[in-house]
């Protein structure tokens, strides 16, 4: 399975590129990619712009389509791997986990041919950029954004989806995959997020 980092968000509720803000001392975007760099043999980002990020050490493809969103990095992403799977995160992440990633990229490995994505249910809700897909959408994930349907939410809905609950995790051993999900979208998230221990 291949790991992909999706940095092409424009960041403009944070008003930078948020994909280069430190916490605790390492940018976001660099701390996201040693954890997927353990995981995964194959690991690469997936940019909208590639020459942001070549100081990263690590290989860069800019989108197919631009302004796609996350499905449209999620389709450059399966377009690249080397293998018919990939397990995708956002840039904003500060505090992935590398067990949190492990256990879904496993779950879509012991589900085979049976799902198009492998997706976490924390809090209440799906985070499909800390998730797996598979090949086998990638025609109604062409579909979709050729047609401007870009919600990703859209697009789970149109496909066979394997939901991994927090019993999921925590019957596993795995800890913390609340925090591994956490992405920041604004000032006041990076605030609450300095307020709060991540274990």
């Amino acid at each position: 399975m291949t790991g992909a980092l999706m940095a092409g968000g424009r960041s403009r509720r944070m008003g930078r590129n948020k994909a280069f803000i430190e916490v605790d001392g390492a940018a976001i975007i660099e701390r996201a990619a040693r954890v997927l760099s353990s995981v995964f043999d194959e690991f690469f980002i997936v940019a909208g712009e590639d020459h942001v990020y070549d100081g990263l050490g690590h290989r860069v493809y800019t989108d197919i389509y631009r302004d796609a969103g996350s499905l449209g990095g999620v389709f450059t992403a399966l377009t690249y791997a080397g293998s018919g799977a990939c397990f995708v995160a956002a840039c904003d992440m500060p505090f992935l986990k590398a067990g949190a990633v492990r256990a879904v990229a496993d779950a879509a490995v012991e589900a085979g041919g049976d799902y198009d994505a492998v997706v976490p249910r924390v809090g209440g809700r799906l985070h499909p950029m800390h998730a797996v897909y598979n090949r086998t959408s990638m025609a109604l994930m062409e579909e979709m954004i050729k047609a401007r349907e870009l919600r990703i939410g859209d697009f789970l809905k149109r496909v066979r989806v394997l939901e991994l609950t927090e019993a999921f995790f925590a019957g596993r051993g795995v800890e913390g995959i609340a925090d591994s999900v956490v992405n920041v979208n604004t000032a006041e998230d990076l605030e609450r997020l300095g307020r709060r221990k991540i274990r």
